[in-house]
């Protein structure tokens, strides 16, 4: 590997390391949230409608959040810092934060006003449940301005990003599940001596949380030298291209919004409590999306960016190959432990109060559904930042409304044979597609990448993979005693499995050298060693 590019790779393992552990933090609070809703409202009526409630501000999070709004602002903002000077990057910076709160705000009030027509939109079958569209649409007006302070946070992660900054940014979402938890849970209390659902409560404590996760970050922000002035110029250039990188974005948007109102709405029709389980098993699968994928993804992006404002191809190809092998070799090997170990480790977190074995066992097939596009779904977090460091968009936005076409047809054709496990095993297939029609561009785009590195390094991962699935069989049926015990049996024995696991594919891919794998392990030796 050239000296450059393991530099390059070792500054990115470095910030994924600090922004894996900050978001490991996050998702591990998150899953926390969701046992307090799992406990209290179990899978049915409130959480179906609070699923759906949030979906709705949810769906342009994606835009303004983690997505497209981020990897633009990061593109355009490096550009500024390497290129522009201080003074022309923090006027950039105060007149996108200016321009975002303007524009979401009145989104927010379109989306108040018109909360009861998109639920009804979104789950028309919730109109067969006395009061379930009304309760739907008051929480969407609850939490719909929770859309301008994750977007807000979102530029201020960006400025971070760029200046070095990944762990306080990171954690911030830490920050987002303690609001929502202590928040919520004393509302939900509350609420109900005034005449309100319990359920109502949880939907504060989301705003709350969103508030925190925003707050959170500006001290950090301070430090590096930016003061906000009110500053609105739409006829700024770096607004403009910010916006107009944005644009395709925008288009592809609304397949992703196809995306989840036909998932939304073929899981509305199935029996009750669909809705619940394919939530909560979503949000096992985003604890490694998250922890690998989004922050390899953040980590990447300025170094992306660097390398296409100093116009070194050679540089990106190789940050790009290398950081696509760091992915896989650790989403490949959780995707098949999720597959083996669904049913131990959703009664463990969430088998208490309203939740139920029958709930347990259906969120289980649902998270293995999901599981098979763990990969897909974390490599598309790396590709995406590639094409906008290359001002190209378009290829994404394709690629999204190819996987919308495969989602639907997918759905339309096996929704009768699987029910709800067709909408996750649906995402998985789009999302498989979605990552092979973007490599294949991007191996022409980049006239070419290291495909033989990618080729080797994959072929260790899934052999390590393999040795490691053949430990799990064996080490669940000695411990299925434990596994079917009270609750301090069972997390013994998940840990066991877990970290036996662990060690066993490290060991083995260790053994196979991936040299990929020894940089992030050489990152965390060195940060245990301090």
């Amino acid at each position: 590997m050239p000296e450059k590019a393991s530099s390059s790779t070792g500054r990115i393992a470095k910030s994924a390391g600090a922004v894996s552990g900050a978001v490991m933090c996050s998702r591990v609070l998150g899953l926390a949230r969701e046992q307090v809703f799992a406990g209290m409202f179990g899978a049915g009526y409130a959480y179906d409608a609070f699923v759906v409630a949030f979906r709705i501000p949810n769906l342009l999070r994606d835009l303004f959040g983690e997505g497209a709004l981020s990897a633009a602002f990061v593109t355009v903002f490096s550009d500024h810092d390497t290129n522009k000077g201080e003074e022309a990057t923090w006027q950039l910076a105060s007149n996108v934060l200016s321009f975002i709160t303007v524009l979401l705000s009145l989104i927010t009030l379109v989306g108040i006003l018109l909360a009861e027509p998109i639920a009804r939109l979104l789950a028309p079958d919730f109109a067969q449940v006395a009061g379930k569209t009304e309760l739907t649409a008051l929480m969407t007006q609850i939490m719909f301005p929770f859309l301008i302070l994750v977007a807000l946070a979102a530029v201020v992660m960006g400025i971070l990003n760029t200046k070095g900054k990944f762990f306080i940014p990171a954690m911030a979402s830490s920050f987002f599940n303690l609001g929502s938890i202590i928040g919520g849970v004393s509302l939900a209390w509350l609420l109900p001596q005034f005449g309100q659902p319990a359920i109502v409560g949880m939907a504060w404590g989301t705003l709350l949380g969103g508030l925190l996760q925003l707050l959170v970050q500006l001290p950090a922000l301070r430090k590096t030298g930016f003061r906000f002035r009110p500053h609105l110029d739409l006829r700024d250039p770096g607004l403009r291209r910010i916006l107009w990188l944005m644009l395709p974005a925008t288009i592809g948007l609304s397949a992703t919004q196809i995306n989840v109102f036909v998932n939304t709405n073929f899981a509305a029709s199935c029996m009750e409590g669909s809705v619940s389980w394919l939530n909560y098993a979503f949000r096992l699968v985003q604890l490694p999306i998250g922890v690998f994928g989004v922050a390899f993804s953040i980590a990447a992006m300025p170094v992306l960016a660097r390398h296409a404002a100093q116009k070194d191809m050679a540089g990106l190809r190789q940050t790009f190959s290398s950081s696509l092998v760091m992915v896989f070799s650790l989403t490949i090997p959780a995707a098949v432990g999720l597959m083996l170990l669904a049913g131990p480790i959703i009664r463990l977190i969430f088998e208490h109060g309203a939740f139920t074995a029958e709930d347990t066992a259906r969120t289980a097939e649902a998270l293995i559904c999901y599981s098979c596009g763990l990969f897909a779904y974390s490599a598309v977090k790396i590709m995406v930042p590639v094409f906008y460091a290359l001002n190209d968009t378009k290829y994404p936005v394709i690629s999204s409304f190819l996987a919308v076409a495969v989602n639907v047809l997918f759905i339309t054709l096996t929704i009768d044979l699987f029910s709800f496990r067709a909408v996750a095993l649906s995402t998985s297939c789009a999302m498989i597609l979605n990552f092979l029609f973007l490599g294949t561009v991007l191996h022409r785009k980049l006239a070419g990448f290291a495909l033989k590195q990618l080729a080797i390094g994959t072929f260790k991962i899934i052999a390590a993979s393999a040795i490691m699935a053949g430990g799990i069989f064996g080490m669940r049926m000695l411990l299925q005693p434990l596994l079917a015990g009270a609750i301090p049996f069972q997390l013994g024995g998940v840990a066991v499995l877990i970290g036996s696991a662990s060690l066993l594919y490290a060991a083995a891919l260790h053994c196979l050298k991936l040299p990929e794998f020894d940089e992030i392990t050489g990152k965390v030796r060195q940060r245990l060693g301090r």
